[in-house]
């Protein structure tokens, strides 16, 4: 199932969201309200807290005191985070266990006030954030929740600024109008991405990058490889001995087709056949069917073995190349990049054969580049500056 993790600010009108996205056919799973209930009276949870603070954190009735816990572990560190190995746990379990009971094909939405601050992104398939000016925010916190102005500065100042949350943004829903304005991006984002990516993703099937075109240097796009990597990390763990922003989007300034292509190395290629393609899948990034191989360089010299997934998100086109750590393919990758990001005459130069070679045949992309001869001069050049530069992978 397609998970997805939706968070913003105090006061954005993230609730707003999340209930259009119920009303459109997503599974909700409400990150407070299970905080709530994995404590309430009568719960192992909230018997472990009183063990560990005292019955001073109820209240008249039994049930915990928010108020007067907050008092007790605010400025302790140490009482914080026992509190936290008590939730925490309880929280993942249970959230857990409403993700698995939703339909296989569900679209599943965590709505996570803290998703960025506790470092959840990497473990959902998109992350969605609601951004909204901070007036904006301070004035609906009085009218709405009648929260003093001190109170609304408070609470914001706690909680990741703007910057933070859409550096770990796939989508960023502006919410300074109307809500049917919301409503409508809502709509949008729920025909145009979410629908489309759970059908790929529970049929394995990558989706193809458009038309061949070069796209101007997009200042974006380290940032969403981060986003990627940090899937990849995540679902490969230590199978994966290091992850590359590789191509062309990886050159500062080079224009460049919009696809990312980020590179694993693995210790065999064995294993990318097999748990390890499964997790790849389950994290968003299907195989692509088909026997996949490098050009040698200099030509002559025997095909360089990989492996090819591809992204099931039909707004971000992702080639993934499994490569065998330190293999040749795996070096050639990176020297070419760090030449390029070092030469910016080579750089003018690669980009200027690569508009050619799309005018010329647009329709093989950056596939019909690997094979031509500017790629083995290339190499000769950047195997030289290598040398010089003492350089290494």
């Amino acid at each position: 199932m397609l998970r997805v993790g939706l968070t913003g600010g105090i006061g954005s009108g993230k609730s707003a969201v999340a209930a259009r996205l119920v009303e459109r056919g997503a599974v909700l799973i409400d990150a407070d309200r299970v905080a709530r209930e994995v404590v309430a009276p009568g719960t192992d949870g909230l018997a472990e807290i009183v063990a560990a603070f005292s019955d001073a954190v109820l209240d008249a009735d039994g049930a915990l005191d928010r108020a007067a816990l907050g008092a007790v572990v605010f400025a302790d560190e140490t009482a914080r985070r026992r509190l936290e190995a008590i939730t925490h746990p309880r929280v993942r379990a249970r959230t857990a266990e409403l993700a698995a009971a939703a339909a296989p094909d569900a679209i599943v939405v965590n709505d996570v006030p803290l998703l960025v601050e506790v470092g959840l992104a990497p473990t959902y398939h998109l992350v969605v954030v609601v951004q909204t000016a901070v007036s904006t925010r301070l004035e609906r916190l009085g009218r709405d929740r009648g929260m003093g102005r001190a109170e609304a500065e408070r609470r914001i100042a706690a909680q990741a600024d703007d910057a933070r949350r859409r550096a770990a943004a796939d989508v960023v829903l502006t919410n300074d109008g109307s809500l049917t304005a919301l409503h409508d991006a809502v709509d949008r984002l729920w025909k145009q991405r979410l629908v489309p990516y759970e059908d790929n993703l529970r049929q394995r099937r990558v989706v193809p990058p458009d038309a061949v075109e070069l796209a101007g240097a997009d200042a974006r796009w380290p940032e969403q490889y981060a986003r990627l990597a940090a899937r990849i990390q995540h679902a490969l763990g230590s199978d994966a001995l290091r992850i590359d922003h590789i191509g062309s989007t990886a050159v500062p300034g080079l224009a460049a087709q919009n696809v990312i292509d980020v590179q694993v190395a693995v210790a065999s290629l064995a294993d990318a056949d097999g748990p390890l393609a499964d997790r790849l899948a389950s994290a968003g990034f299907p195989r692509v069917p088909g026997q996949w191989w490098d050009d040698p360089r200099p030509a002559g010299r025997g095909r360089w073995e990989k492996r090819l997934h591809g992204s099931a998100d039909p707004a971000r086109p992702v080639r993934l190349h499994v490569r065998l750590t330190d293999s040749p393919g795996w070096r050639y990758a990176l020297l070419m990049r760090d030449h390029l990001r070092a030469d910016p005459d080579q750089r003018a130069a690669y980009l200027m054969f690569k508009r050619d070679l799309v005018d010329a045949a647009p329709e093989a992309g950056d596939s019909g580049t690997a094979r031509n001869p500017w790629f083995d001069e290339e190499y000769l050049r950047a195997e030289q500056w290598a040398a010089q530069t003492g350089w290494r992978p």
